[in-house]
């Protein structure tokens, strides 16, 4: 590979809910949208997918749905993980028999395993089904952190070609290149890192904020691939207040709200996620009309 296989801005897909259950039509819209605004690729059943809360046969419907919307324009990377290695597996393996062009596998949570358990893991995933890997290093909500050392020795394998680094450590890209090489798809999982990622050598973002803000963020991703660091960082500082907005209460509750003012869903998640609180609502319009997506 002469470089990396994704790149640009990628966003987590929320999951519009309506009475009780997933809001297809909404939904395919929210693909179709993200996609005719720029987006390089979207990611459904990530962590602001709700992917929690989806039963096995929502997730996988889900994946469907997406790729069937995307048809093919822009890369669909699935969220396949679970901290079951035999579930993981299945998603994974219903994830190429859907379609999508990659899967993301989010590292086991709760069960606290350690490195050789991380590496084992990735390995059954990365052995049973040949499908571009992307692996999700996201310790704030996981408890594990998967060393710069694990992810080298994965990246050897045929099927793991990236990361999605949410552990907000600005010196880890570096790193992670140095160890794992040039082409090792290496994406922000931090919308207020996604700039300084960029700088210390990463490709992209799976984002949030890109939820709301997908011409923005994939205008920045642009602008810096072409060396224009000045409109990227222009993007970046009128987008800073909301990338911070999103994340006041738990996400994607903040996020599905913003979307609710863009007529994209309902305000609606599932519990153990509520809604946030009028406080949060006017802080997230407020960083929407500074980000000039609201009047």
């Amino acid at each position: 590979m002469s470089g990396p296989m994704f790149r640009g801005s990628l966003p987590a897909l929320i999951t519009p809910f309506a009475n009780g259950h997933v809001d297809e039509p909404a939904f395919q819209r929210f693909v179709d949208w993200q996609i005719e605004q720029g987006s390089h690729g979207v990611v459904p059943c990530g962590t602001t997918g709700e992917s929690p809360t989806l039963s096995p046969d929502e997730h996988m419907r889900v994946v469907e749905l997406c790729v069937e919307a995307a048809r093919g324009r822009v890369p669909v990377i699935a969220g396949t993980g679970s901290n079951s290695t035999a579930e993981a597996v299945a998603f994974t393996e219903h994830a190429k028999k859907a379609g999508a062009n990659a899967a993301l596998v989010v590292t086991p949570y709760y069960n606290k395993p350690n490195q050789e358990g991380l590496y084992q893991h990735f390995k059954a995933i990365n052995d049973a089904v040949e499908i571009p890997i992307l692996i999700y290093n996201i310790p704030g909500r996981s408890i594990v952190d998967m060393s710069v050392e694990t992810m080298a020795r994965l990246a050897k394998l045929p099927n793991i070609v990236g990361v999605k680094d949410a552990t907000n450590d600005l010196a880890r890209p570096p790193k992670t290149r140095a160890a794992c090489g040039e082409s090792f798809t290496q994406l922000s999982g931090e919308d207020g890192t996604m700039l300084p990622f960029l700088a210390q050598g990463g490709y992209g973002c799976i984002s949030v904020t890109a939820n709301v803000a997908p011409r923005q963020c994939a205008d920045l991703q642009e602008a810096w691939q072409r060396g224009d660091v000045e409109t990227a960082s222009r993007i970046n500082d009128r987008l800073m207040p909301l990338h911070q907005a999103l994340f006041v209460e738990p996400s994607p509750a903040p996020v599905k709200f913003a979307a609710s003012l863009l007529g994209l869903c309902e305000n609606r998640v599932r519990l153990p996620m509520i809604c946030v609180q009028p406080e949060t609502e006017t802080t997230v319009r407020e960083a929407m009309i500074h980000a000039g997506l609201l009047n």
